[in-house]
């Protein structure tokens, strides 16, 4: 059976246009402009040349529709190849070069992002050689080459996702398609091999590396359908479509059948070549590698893998049943020499040789059956007569070979006649027959060989597990059947999955976190694979979406079996031995949003608000239900016990981030609920960083976190330490939280100015208390001068951005009272302290004098922290106020147009209907109390405290510049820019506007180099009290003399430049240019560091008043 859109048009039902492929026009599909009934809609082209190639070539531009496909196969080689060599320098080069060609897409530079994209590549596949693993290895040369190869696939893959290359270069685009699907298969089998390899061992490499080419020649060999073609223009052949609108030609298919059949087994004939002959098992391998690739290509070709070879029915029926026969002997008689007897030679209990005749019948009937029916051979009375007697023989034979006794034998033969009954006849009660048959024989193989066993196996006994495992089988065979009942009996089908799904889940965390076995005093640690365990999740996963698209099961069984086979991965991350229960719940109650409301169709799909608030609560107690999964994984990420804030920050964080989905697919439209979604997040996040102290009556103590806490040798040892309180972390928190509430309007400040004044007391409170407990503890006279300062800020701010009737009157006296705060505070901290130490101490003993330089040292510390406390005061200040004035002259400009709007609609106010001139004046009428021209009368305040503000920010971080760095040279490019925050006003800066903005900035940047150059030359040639360069080898009035003329050269640059910026007026174009000159002796010649700094700034100041002036140029004559 071929694809749906290879078939011929009477094999296949009607599909519209609109579903099968986007509507394009229909120029691409024929020359004809009749057959075109818009033609200018078509026209999506620059040139009429590639048009005409479009039309000539049925090129139809559109998205790259196999993205799923590829991203299966070179996602995993990109996790691949970075574990491989994912060094920094790769990851930093990649990183960097995604970035920046995300960036020129966003700005609309198309081919700059392609370029971009390719350049990262190749940067970090040069990087990947010479720094990761396969560096000066010449056998992993081949390795080295697949790497590179995989990394050209990626930019090809990248390189179809721009439209533009569709446009210009359509044969490129179709060309990259092909070798996309031509080569992705041979190279991701490759590395997903060398990585399996490199994980599990070398001995059974060609099986996987079979597996793997199964798996890719399916997704990628299959004939499909060019993403690039029209594929409308089957009608024009009989309903096929042409060959050359398929994606692979006959030379690709023909490579990868050779690599399908041959790779394998020639990867195995050279890691094998000294054992190919050793035994019959090693023969049987070789026979194992080409057959069962053999069998899934003749499989393959019921979907038209074989169409290069002919498209004739009947022929490839006959080249399927042919060869599919002789390989299924081949294939079977080898399983048996390789899998049966080798592995399962104990069960047979019949002696040879009629266990070989009696193993063949059972397997070579039963495969021959399958296939038979597969294939459609079983349609007539004859056929299905013949089919019924081979499952009645192959029951006995079976029966027989494990050693079924005699008298009870017509049970399997009465088994297989049901079985085969059932497919023929589709008979209900003929499977549940087979059934319990099935169950019965089961039973008795399992009792007759394992049930007295003494093993204790899993942490149970071998019979407790044997049950276990007969009752999953048992529900694995009644489910075929039960999901053939009609509709109404469903829920029998659920029952059965969901049973058969906690049955599994338990069997797997038993072997997987109970891993030991005890047999006769032996113990030997074994570990059940983790492979079986993603295995089954997958399988699992994969009949759940089939059940479901059938119809078979309803929406919440489709919910609980997503949850319960998810929750088996837990496994694999965490070492619990409930985590796979505990994170079952928790998808439980995390998933409802995405699985139980999905349907859009119905109206009922979105949930109503009680429901949201059930399934929130549902969530929170599934979280605290976990409470101890989630301590044991903090526990084994962090190697040691989590606080109890760490804890219950997860918590927090955990119910938060589960609640995301309720709210973004069915509560998007309610900002209530995402800002209290975003207000829970912040807690548990804050709780994270912050880890506050929780008292003793609100912890959980289980006894799995008793026996973690367990206090250690260390006091016994090292002593007890003393540590700095914690409590004021909750101050914190508390102040976080509240201005988040207050951002997002949870608390009315805007509106209510008592609540205002009462939120703005608290949070300076709070903050204040904080810094003085976490910075200043052994300051106590500082503690009512802090929280006062913090109170001022805090009232400050708040009310500059919301204003009340009063405010502006009394806020600069809150400023005023800020600004005298802060010298009173920085005196107080050292100079009494420094008197309480002179007038308490004396100088002759040497103890007190160390105490003394650490009292010294820690006033210092204090200082520096409180320089950074007002710094950070002031700039907030700065900003909010820069922040208030651009919003107020916003307003002004809309108010002024809505003035010229009014005054000219108003000659047309007669057309106006009475209703809608109400509404304008209400809206009018709307308008808060508080308006610009108030603030302008009220408010002229502002610009000065801002100004002031911004240059009490600067001359601090100056200072704590000098104080910490010693006065470094590039602080100043990271300090100067906080003079953008300088207002106009009439007081301070006359004649500042938003023209001069980047003046200051500019200016102080150079007097500050100017004036640390002139420091620097004098530090330099001064050496303490000594005189002017009297010392040997000191430097000398030369020194001076040459250094100051350097630094003259540089100033003509700079003073052009800053005039420059002020004005913005244009200069001669070849003034800055003749100066530039200037500059370049500073350069080379000086000793001097700064100068040297001047001098490329003298340089680039140049240039860019150059640029400018061109550029101010260019515009006025575009404007004329």
């Amino acid at each position: 059976m071929m694809p749906p859109e290879l078939q011929p048009r009477s094999f296949r039902p009607y599909i519209s246009s609109s579903i099968s492929a986007p509507s394009f026009s229909s120029s691409f599909s024929n020359g004809s402009p009749e057959s075109n009934p818009n033609p200018t809609s078509s026209t999506v082209f620059r040139s009429p040349s590639s048009s005409r190639s479009l039309q000539n070539s049925r090129f139809s531009p559109s998205t790259f529709v196999y993205n799923a496909r590829i991203a299966m196969a070179l996602v995993p080689c990109a996790a691949i190849l970075l574990d491989l060599g994912g060094t920094p320098t790769v990851l930093a080069t990649l990183t960097l070069g995604l970035m920046v060609s995300y960036i020129l897409d966003s700005l609309g530079f198309k081919p700059g992002a392609f370029f971009a994209v390719w350049l990262s590549l190749i940067f970090s596949q040069i990087a990947f050689f010479f720094s990761g693993s396969l560096r000066f290895s010449a056998t992993a040369l081949p390795l080295a080459l697949l790497c590179a190869e995989t990394n050209f696939l990626i930019g090809v893959w990248a390189s179809l996702q721009f439209k533009w290359i569709q446009i210009e270069n359509p044969s490129i685009v179709l060309a990259l398609e092909r070798l996309l699907f031509a080569c992705v298969p041979l190279a991701a089998s490759s590395l997903f091999t060398w990585a399996t390899i490199s994980a599990v061992g070398m001995r059974n490499a060609a099986y996987y590396l079979l597996a793997f080419n199964c798996v890719f020649y399916w997704l990628f060999s299959i004939p499909r359908v060019s993403s690039f073609k029209a594929k409308h223009e089957a009608k024009y052949h009989g309903g096929e479509v042409p060959d050359d609108n398929l994606i692979l030609g006959p030379l690709e298919s023909c490579v990868h059948t050779l690599n399908l059949l041959f790779v394998p087994l020639l990867l195995h004939l050279a890691s094998h070549h000294s054992l190919i002959f050793s035994s019959a098992a090693s023969v049987s391998d070789l026979f194992l590698l080409f057959f069962i690739p053999f069998l899934f290509q003749l499989y393959a070709s019921t979907r038209g893998a074989l169409w290069w070879v002919t498209k004739n029915p009947h022929q490839l029926h006959s080249i399927r049943v042919v060869n599919g026969a002789v390989a299924l002997v081949v294939v079977v008689l080898c399983l048996e020499i390789r899998v049966v007897f080798h592995s399962f030679g104990r069960y047979i209990q019949v002696p040879p040789p009629l266990n070989y005749l009696l193993v063949t019948i059972s397997m070579l009937g039963s495969a021959a059956g399958a296939a038979a029916y597969a294939v459609g051979m079983v349609s007539d009375a004859f056929s299905s007569m013949a089919f019924t007697t081979l499952g009645v023989i192959v029951g006995a034979a079976g029966a027989i070979v494990v050693g079924f006794p005699i008298l009870f034998l017509p049970l399997p033969s009465i088994a297989g006649f049901y079985l085969a009954r059932f497919f023929t006849k589709k008979s209900l009660p003929s499977y549940f027959s087979f059934v319990v048959l099935g169950s019965l024989m089961v039973t008795w193989f399992v009792m007759r060989n394992f049930w007295d066993l003494n093993i204790w196996l899993a942490g149970m006994s071998l019979k407790s597990f044997c049950k276990l495992i007969i009752a999953n089988f048992v529900l694995a065979m009644a489910v075929p059947g039960l999901a053939i009942l009609p509709s109404k009996l469903h829920f029998l089908t659920e029952v059965g999955l969901i049973s058969h799904a906690l049955l599994l889940c338990h069997i797997e965390n038993r072997f997987f976190n109970y891993s030991s076995i005890y047999y006769y005093g032996f113990e030997d640690e074994v570990m059940y694979p983790s492979y079986m365990v993603i295995l089954t999740t997958l399988l699992g996963l994969a009949l759940v979406r089939r059940m479901s698209v059938d119809h078979r099961i309803g929406q919440k069984a489709v919910w609980i079996l997503t949850c319960l086979y998810s929750s088996k991965l837990a496994m694999l991350l965490i070492t619990s031995k409930s985590v796979v229960w505990m994170s079952a719940v928790l998808l439980l109650a995390v998933s409802p949003p995405l699985l139980l409301y999905k349907d859009k169709s119905r109206t009922g799909s979105k949930m109503k608000t009680w429901q949201g608030y059930v399934h929130a609560g549902v969530v929170a107690l599934s979280v605290w239900f976990c409470r101890e999964t989630i301590f044991e994984a903090l526990q084994w990420w962090n190697g040691r016990p989590p606080s109890d804030g760490l804890l219950l920050g997860f918590c927090i964080l955990s119910a938060g981030l589960a609640c995301v989905p309720i709210v973004a697919l069915h509560f998007s439209h309610e900002l209530s609920a995402k800002r209290c979604l975003a207000l829970v997040v912040a807690a548990g996040l804050l709780f994270i960083i912050m880890q506050p102290p929780i008292p003793l009556s609100l912890t959980y103590r289980s006894d799995l976190i008793r026996a973690a806490r367990q206090p250690a040798d260390d006091d016994s040892i090292y002593g007890i330490m003393t540590t700095k309180p914690t409590w004021p972390s909750w101050l914190l928190i508390l102040a976080i939280l509240l201005t988040l509430a207050a951002v997002t309007s949870i608390i009315p400040i805007k509106y209510m100015v008592e609540l205002r004044a009462s939120y703005s007391i608290a949070i300076g409170i709070a903050l204040g208390i904080y810094i003085s407990a976490e910075f200043f503890l052994l300051a106590p006279v500082l503690h009512a001068l802090i929280v006062v300062t913090m109170v001022c800020a805090s009232v400050f701010v708040v009310f500059t951005h919301f204003p009340s009737a009063s405010s502006t009157k009394v806020l600069p006296w809150v400023f005023a009272l800020l600004v005298a705060l802060f010298p009173v505070t920085y005196l107080l901290e050292g100079q009494v302290r420094i008197k309480n130490i002179l007038a308490d101490s004396g100088f002759g003993d040497m103890g007190e004098e160390e105490k003394k330089l650490t009292t010294l040292l820690a006033i210092e510390g204090a200082r520096t922290s409180l320089l950074g406390l007002y710094a950070a005061i002031f700039m907030l200040i700065a900003l909010e106020i820069k922040f208030e004035l651009s919003s107020l002259m916003r307003e002004k400009a809309v108010e002024r147009g809505g003035i010229r709007h009014n005054q000219s609609v108003q000659s047309s106010s007669g057309s106006i209907p009475p209703r809608m001139r109400f509404m304008q004046q209400r809206r009018a009428s709307n308008v808060p109390a508080f308006t610009i021209k108030r603030m302008a009368a009220e408010g002229a305040w502002m610009p000065a405290v801002g100004n002031v503000a911004t240059v009490m920010c600067f001359a601090i971080c100056l200072i704590l510049n000098i104080n910490l760095t010693g006065g470094s040279n590039r602080a100043i490019f990271f300090l100067a820019p906080i003079l953008l925050l300088l207002n106009q006003d009439s007081d301070f800066v006359a004649g500042f506007g938003d023209k001069q903005r980047y003046f200051p900035v500019t200016v102080v940047i150079s007097v500050y180099l100017i004036l640390t150059a002139l420091y620097s030359i004098w530090e330099d040639v001064w050496h303490g009290n000594a005189g002017w360069g009297l010392q040997i080898g000191g430097p000398d009035w030369v020194f001076a003399v040459k250094n100051l003329a350097l630094l003259i050269l540089t100033l003509p640059s700079h003073i052009l430049f800053n005039r420059f910026v002020w004005s913005y007026l244009k200069q001669s174009d070849w003034t800055p240019l003749l100066i530039l000159p200037l500059n370049l002796p500073s350069i080379i010649i000086t000793d001097v560091l700064k100068i040297r700094i001047l001098g490329l700034l003298g340089i680039i100041y140049s240039l860019a008043q150059t640029l400018i002036s061109r550029q101010q140029y260019i515009s006025g004559l575009k404007y004329i």
